[in-house]
C-alpha cells in the first residue's frame, strides 16, 4: 500500500467515523478498489481506529474529565437517582457496552465473515443507514434532557448492530436516540463517548490476532510510514469531523447524510 492510500483511507475514515455514513462501509469500498488483502486490512484497520478513538478522547476531554471527577467525588450509592451526573453517564455507558460485549464474544467470526461479503451487503447496509436517519430526522418526539439506563441499552443494541459494514455506527445510535426523545447536545456526546470502550477492546483482540499471524506477514505490503501517515490523517480529520458532528446533530440536520448513503448504497449494489 502506497503512502497516497494510506493518506485517503485515514482522511476518509477519520471523516467517517462521526459522520453518520459508515466508516467500515467506506474502508470496504476502498480497500475492494486498492486491492488489499486480508492481513493488510486488518492492520490498517486497527491503526486508523485507534487514531479516531484518541481523536474522540482530545475532542471530548473535558467530558471525560467530568465524568471521572465525578465518579471519585463522594456521594450515596443506595439508588441510580442518588448518584451525580457523571457517574450516571459512567454507568449508563457501561450499560450500553452489554450489547456489543455479546456480539464480540459469540458472533465475532460470523460478523467477520460478514465483512469479507463484497460490496452487496455494504450497499445494503448504507440503504438501511438511510432509512435510519431519515426516519429520525421526520421523527419528533418530547426531548428529555436526561438519558436513563434502559434508552443507554436500547442505544447499545444499536451499535451491537451497527457492527455490519455499511450499517453507520454513529448514525444508529444518535438516530436511535432521537427516535427515543433523548436530548441532541448529550446524545451527541453520548454517542461518541460509548464507542471508547469497545473500540479500545477490539484493538487490542485484533493485535493479538495480527500477533499470531506474524507482524511481518500483516506488515508485507504495508510500510510503517505509509501507516504513520494514515494514522495523522484519520487523528487530524476525526477531530474535526468530532467537532462538526456534535453541531449537526444539535442542528437535527441528519437528512442531507441519509440521501448520501442511499446514493453510495446503490452505487455499492450496481458495481456489487
Amino acid at each position: 500500500m502506497s503512502w497516497l492510500e494510506s493518506l485517503l483511507l485515514g482522511i476518509i475514515q477519520g471523516l467517517t467515523e462521526f459522520l453518520p455514513v459508515s466508516s467500515s462501509g467506506h474502508l470496504t469500498i476502498l480497500s475492494n478498489i486498492f486491492g488489499l488483502s486480508g492481513e493488510e486490512n486488518l492492520t490498517v484497520t486497527v491503526t486508523l481506529h485507534v487514531a479516531t478513538v484518541l481523536s474522540t478522547m482530545v475532542i471530548l476531554w473535558k467530558e471525560i474529565v467530568w465524568i471521572f471527577k465525578d465518579l471519585f467525588t463522594k456521594q450515596s450509592w443506595r439508588s441510580y437517582g442518588d448518584l451525580n451526573d457523571g457517574t450516571k453517564f459512567a454507568i449508563n455507558i457501561l450499560i450500553s457496552m452489554i450489547p456489543i460485549a455479546i456480539v464480540g464474544f459469540f458472533f465475532k467470526d460470523y460478523v467477520e465473515s460478514v465483512f469479507g461479503s463484497g460490496l452487496l451487503i455494504v450497499g445494503i447496509m448504507l440503504l438501511v443507514t438511510a432509512s435510519l436517519l431519515a426516519f429520525s430526522y421526520f421523527a419528533k418526539p418530547r426531548q428529555r434532557e436526561q438519558i436513563t439506563p434502559w434508552h443507554a441499552f436500547i442505544i447499545g443494541v444499536g451499535q451491537a448492530v451497527a457492527v455490519l459494514p455499511g450499517l453507520s455506527r454513529s448514525g444508529t445510535t444518535i438516530a436511535t436516540g432521537l427516535m427515543l426523545g433523548d436530548k441532541k447536545d448529550k446524545l451527541a456526546q453520548f454517542s461518541f463517548l460509548m464507542v471508547i470502550p469497545p473500540v479500545l477492546g477490539e484493538a487490542l483482540l485484533d493485535v493479538k490476532d495480527i500477533a499470531e499471524a506474524g507482524f511481518s506477514t500483516a506488515m508485507s505490503g504495508v510500510s510503517a510510514g505509509a501507516l504513520l501517515i494514515g494514522f495523522i490523517a484519520a487523528f487530524i480529520t476525526g477531530c474535526l469531523a468530532c467537532k462538526w458532528m456534535i453541531n449537526i446533530v444539535k442542528k437535527g440536520k441528519l437528512v442531507w447524510f441519509a440521501i448520501y448513503c442511499a446514493i453510495v448504497g446503490i452505487l455499492a449494489i450496481c458495481f456489487a
